[in-house]
């Protein structure tokens, strides 16, 4: 039987994506085989210097992460470590074996003045006033100058002492724990520096994710070695969007465009994508999250190991393993998304899920290729991905789209055995209330020219389904309606999604969603600016309950820094603006 049409266009797409482009073979190994084998050589060593620290020190205020960023220290050789490691005992010892044997945490990243920082720059956010508004966000400007990095020469000469990846330009960090450079937050990164006029600095990070993906074949999870096994939210093209929208780059488009078909063609691989067949018997195919790991995360090893500690066989825990690093891909970790019991994480079943984001932002880029490839004459290419893009369309509306809630929502596949074509069933829709149910919204500031994703009355009908979802709060949009104690549910609420729902709703064309938008908008800005005054700092995540108070939840404590954070309050600022008589604290 001849394959469906979507099929078959997969099949040009995959051509297309890797012609000329045959080292993608195994999308997960790049480089010399010999720097490979020093590189694990030093993870495996780190993981047992993180499982030792963890018996030595005890659990309080245990971070497994920091262990398994340490360099090796000048002049400290791999197998000595190795070999004094097994008579280390105590806090004392541990301390001190540490300490000779290895660099800080984060000392292979240098600290990188960037050249396009301005105190003020010329056009800086033009409609917020003189006063408190004005004075804080530049404070928040000023922070790109704290993130901003270089990564050490020396880890691109010996990468067999270091778990950071080189990378060819200067890189912002999204701060506290997260040391390196993070894919999807990099995103939100470069709407703020935009804002912030460093045109540079946002080029910079985007061709350091190009050159990820020239050496694996996909943007990783983060730029450390243990982040090879992985992907995240499939923001890559969007970067470049922006950018070119901002600069007018052709070069860049030019420049970036063979990997972003390489990307691409790792999100429609088969490990990614899934074909369901809905009720008049058309296939439709989306994708899905899928690591290439079935082991604990080294960056959290004894977490896994210990939560794994409840399933008695090998294959019980490499399964868990699997859905670990899987949850881990979606930027969402953790959070009872992903979970078929809410209540215990090892009932992880990620790969068995079919994500309303992620389609979205896979969407989002097959439709700016098909705007690159119009902007470089490749005009078959851009016919290609245009095509897919309705496919993808479709198949949302088709298998996810809920007209009776009016929400997208995820798609749970059967956990009992893998079908080449699943038979769509409206039961396997999830009902719940999470915040990425209204992510498509998002597509109607995006359209790239090629029409809207969804027409006025519909983003009106997403709106008011919002609006009594249970997920808007005083201080922001909750992820969900849960309290589950993971940090992707209530009552914690992110930056990213605080933006993509309101630039969403503020290009529907409806003023009662415009009106909506800015209320999100002025919500989420005046909690970012209560808890700066409070902790001097920008957070992670918030507590949409209340006004001015930092997120918790999770395997790790809450961080400041913060790089998301400060770009979509940024990018609210310059959206909405802020004028000088209006109250910029919490509401009495």
């Amino acid at each position: 039987m001849a394959p469906p049409p979507r099929q078959l266009l997969l099949h040009l797409l995959l051509f297309l994506s890797l012609f000329g482009a045959a080292r993608m073979g195994s999308v997960a190994a790049a480089g010399a085989g010999d720097r490979e084998e020093g590189a694990r050589a030093l993870l495996t060593l780190l993981q047992r210097v993180q499982s030792e620290a963890l018996r030595a020190l005890g659990p309080h205020d245990f971070d497994p992460k920091l262990y398994v960023d340490l360099p090796l220290a000048p002049g400290a050789d791999r197998a000595a470590a190795e070999a004094a490691l097994a008579s280390v005992g105590t806090r004392e010892e541990m301390e001190a074996y540490v300490a000779r044997y290895f660099d800080p945490a984060g000392s292979d990243l240098l600290a990188a003045d960037p050249p396009d920082f301005q105190a003020e720059p010329r056009g800086f956010l033009p409609r917020v006033g003189a006063g408190e508004a004005r004075a804080w966000a530049l404070e928040v400007h000023a922070l790109w100058k704290d993130l901003a990095r270089q990564v050490a020469p020396a880890v691109a000469v010996r990468p067999d002492r270091h778990t950071l990846l080189p990378l060819p330009g200067r890189v912002v960090v999204p701060g506290s724990r997260f040391r390196e450079v993070y894919y999807w937050d990099s995103y939100w990164v470069v709407r703020g520096l935009l804002v912030s006029k460093m045109y540079d600095t946002a080029k910079d990070i985007v061709l350091n994710l190009v050159y990820l993906v020239e050496e694996y074949g996909f943007v990783l999870n983060g730029a450390r070695s243990y982040y090879t096994n992985r992907s995240q939210p499939p923001l890559l093209s969007s970067m470049v969007l922006e950018l070119y929208t901002a600069t007018g780059d052709l070069d860049l488009v030019r420049r970036s465009f063979p990997s972003l078909l390489k990307e691409h063609a790792f999100w429609v691989s088969e490990i990614h994508n899934i074909a369901i067949m809905d009720n008049d018997g058309c296939v439709h195919n989306l994708s899905r999250y899928q690591a290439m790991w079935n082991k604990p995360r080294p960056e959290s090893a004894t977490i896994d190991e210990e939560l794994a500690s409840k399933l008695n066989s090998t294959a019980a825990k490499e399964k868990l393993y699997h859905q670990i690093a899987s949850a881990a891909e979606t930027g969402w970790d953790f959070s009872s998304r992903w979970m078929s019991n809410p209540t215990d994480m090892t009932t992880l079943v990620t790969t068995f899920i079919i994500p309303v984001d992620l389609n979205t932002f896979i969407f989002k880029m097959e439709r700016d290729i098909a705007v690159f490839a119009e902007l470089i004459g490749e005009k078959a290419t851009a016919e290609v991905f245009l095509q897919a893009s309705k496919a993808r369309h479709t198949a949302m509306e088709t298998i996810l789209w809920n007209s009776e809630m009016e929400q997208w929502l995820d798609y749970w596949l059967p956990i009992d055995g893998n079908q080449e074509v699943y038979k769509w069933e409206s039961k396997s829709q999830n009902r719940n209330i999470f915040a990425s149910n209204f992510v498509p919204l998002w597509l109607n500031a995006h359209n790239s020219g090629s029409g809207p994703f969804l027409d006025e009355a519909k983003s009106v009908g997403v709106m008011r389904s919002l609006h009594t979802s249970g997920l808007v709060y005083p201080a922001g949009i909750a992820t969900s309606v849960s309290n589950t104690g993971q940090q992707w549910d209530f009552p914690n609420g992110w930056a990213p999604l605080q933006h993509l729902i309101v630039e969403g709703l503020m290009n529907s064309g409806s003023t009662e969603a415009k009106k909506f938008a800015e209320d999100v908008a002025t919500s989420w800005v005046r909690t970012n600016y209560a808890a700066y005054k409070s902790t001097g700092a920008m957070h992670e995540k918030y507590d949409v309950e209340a006004c001015g108070k930092s997120g918790g939840g999770g395997e790790y404590k809450s961080q400041t820094g913060f790089g998301w954070s400060n770009g979509v309050l940024l990018s609210f600022l310059e959206e909405f603006g802020w004028s000088q008589d209006k109250e910029i604290g919490c509401p009495s």
